[in-house]
């Protein structure tokens, strides 16, 4: 079974945020840095804990840096909201400094988000695109899309405003989770405070800044430096209970909004299917995540 812990390689610093928030910045050098630096932005219901990711591009010439957002993972604090925002572009702040933070020392960056953090690493590109701030855009299963109907869309916009803390869910179940932990059907460690199995419960607040964020995607985004987004070939949606689908399949999201919209991100957008991949590629089975990070590599030789 893999692990997954902070090895004693990695360093942690706290970003501190405006209105006494804070961020965690995980740091893991390369022994021998000679391509720059990426950058890792997580999803929903998740944190930084994928040290074979860190491991693998330490060992391509890459320093590794991984951001827990305010209110995720390192971030989360008693008596704090997990995992809660009413606007997804308040994680700007966190990216601003972790990227300032990371090209103190490193003038190329590259910038990598999974899922949810693929649709805020997106935005962040798109509107901080005059600043030449990064080099390139990785995108991991991101989540540039919704499958419900517009009118359901439209009637979770209004509860967001008037009820944003009203649960629209209680979980996201423990199917995906189910299929990664290594309690259960998976090869990873990871700490289940930080990322329950069945997740964190679903506010209407935070449905309504998602739906917002991805509005502004399917308008058109213009990130200016090359993008590669990488999916699974095929979803299985709405599993109650891991079976052996759920372990070859996206699990979370719909692949197919991934293949619609992804090349509306900017003028130089790779689309790539992973076939047999998870939710997160790089948490699939062995040959499928290597197939995943041979994408990256070979993208990154001329991004």
């Amino acid at each position: 079974m893999q692990t997954c812990a902070v090895s004693s390689d990695e360093d942690t610093t706290v970003l501190p945020l405006s209105g006494g928030a804070s961020a965690t910045l995980v740091r893991r050098r390369a022994a021998a840095n000679d391509r720059g630096a990426i950058l890792y932005v997580h999803g929903f219901a998740d944190y930084f804990f994928q040290e074979h990711v860190a491991e693998h591009y330490t060992a391509q010439g890459y320093d590794f840096y991984a951001v827990d957002l305010r209110g995720y993972g390192r971030s989360l604090r008693d008596g704090e909201l997990p995992n809660y925002t009413t606007d997804i572009e308040v994680y700007f702040e966190e990216i601003d400094a972790a990227v300032a933070k990371v090209r103190e020392e490193h003038s190329r960056v590259v910038l990598m988000g999974h899922s949810t953090g693929g649709l805020t690493t997106s935005l962040w590109a798109h509107e901080r695109r005059a600043g030449e701030l990064i080099d390139a855009l990785v995108l991991n299963s991101p989540w540039l899309d919704v499958v419900e109907p517009p009118l359901m869309r439209r009637v979770v916009k209004l509860l967001g405003k008037v009820a944003p803390k009203a649960k629209v869910r209680a979980n996201l179940g423990e199917a995906y989770g189910a299929a990664i932990h290594r309690s259960r059907n998976g090869e990873w460690d990871f700490d289940l405070r930080w990322k329950p199995l069945a997740g964190f419960p679903v506010l209407a607040g935070w449905i309504r800044a998602v739906l917002i964020a991805q509005e502004k995607v399917h308008k058109g985004l213009d990130v200016p430096v090359p993008v590669l987004v990488l999916h699974s070939d095929k979803s299985v949606l709405n599993a109650r209970e891991w079976n052996e689908d759920v372990s070859k399949a996206d699990a979370v999201l719909d692949v197919e909004a991934m293949r619609k919209w992804g090349p509306k991100l900017g003028t130089s957008v790779k689309v790539v299917e992973i076939k047999g991949g998870m939710h997160d590629l790089f948490l699939s089975a062995r040959p499928v995540r290597e197939a995943a990070f041979a994408e990256v590599d070979e993208f990154l030789k001329s991004a």
